[in-house]
């Protein structure tokens, strides 16, 4: 369903991405781990369509990233990091409103709404204006925004960022529903997130992938067998 071949992106004549490929198939939740300035949001980005490479393809389905943009967004519901929001909106108009980008038939948007907030537990907040909102409801609220169209690809840059353990579960919980026909891609630093939710782990590291295994495999890596020491391992931090 996503297939990413080559991909490289320089800044400046930095390279920060460095020629990645991988493909992922309906039914995965992908954890895409790596130290800050690993390239992790960056290629996401790129994968989303929001930034374009400097070479290599980004293929969704049969639809070419940047020669046939509109429809491969389409299939994608993209979670960005630090989930941008309009604060002034209500969580209802904020919805409403991304139905609207995405051209979603009015006859249709409420039954979709309210989907989407019963997933997300916003039924308390839906009137209230997004800036008066904590960090998790707000992370809550733009989960939301990202899976209104129904997605058959979630790209989700660290969507439990902010929650608290509870809601932490409720949103683990949602992305393991979510998975049946889809592909989901989660970056994290919560390395417990990835043995929880993830059937499959890439490591990135200086722009490159060092490991692309299930989580099991990762914990081989080491006599500690815990998913902190393997990572540290593959980023560099340790040897």
């Amino acid at each position: 369903m996503l297939t990413v071949q080559n991909l490289s992106k320089s800044f400046m004549g930095r390279k920060v991405v460095d020629d990645v490929s991988f493909t992922l198939t309906a039914g995965e939740i992908v954890a895409f781990l790596g130290p800050n300035g690993a390239g992790k949001t960056t290629t996401m980005r790129m994968l989303a369509g929001i930034l374009e490479p400097s070479s290599g393809r980004v293929s969704v389905g049969a639809f070419d990233m940047w020669t046939q943009r509109i429809a491969a967004q389409r299939a994608i519901g993209y979670l960005p990091e630090g989930a941008p929001l309009y604060g002034e909106m209500t969580v209802l108009s904020y919805l409403g409103f991304m139905c609207e980008t995405r051209a979603i038939p009015k006859k249709e948007r409420a039954h979709i709404i309210s989907t989407a907030v019963t997933r997300t537990s916003l039924e308390e907040v839906l009137q209230r204006p997004i800036d008066t909102l904590s960090k998790g409801f707000r992370r809550r609220v733009a989960l939301a925004g990202a899976i209104l169209h129904d997605p058959q690809i979630l790209i989700l840059d660290e969507p439990t960022d902010g929650l608290d353990p509870n809601q932490k579960r409720s949103a683990r919980a949602l992305i393991k529903s979510l998975s049946p026909g889809r592909v989901i891609l989660i970056s994290t630093h919560v390395l417990e997130e990835v043995s929880a939710v993830a059937s499959r782990a890439i490591v990135i590291t200086r722009g490159q992938i060092v490991a692309d295994e299930t989580p099991a495999a990762l914990l081989a890596r080491t006599p500690m067998h815990t998913l902190d020491a393997a990572f540290q391992i593959l980023s560099g931090q340790r040897t």
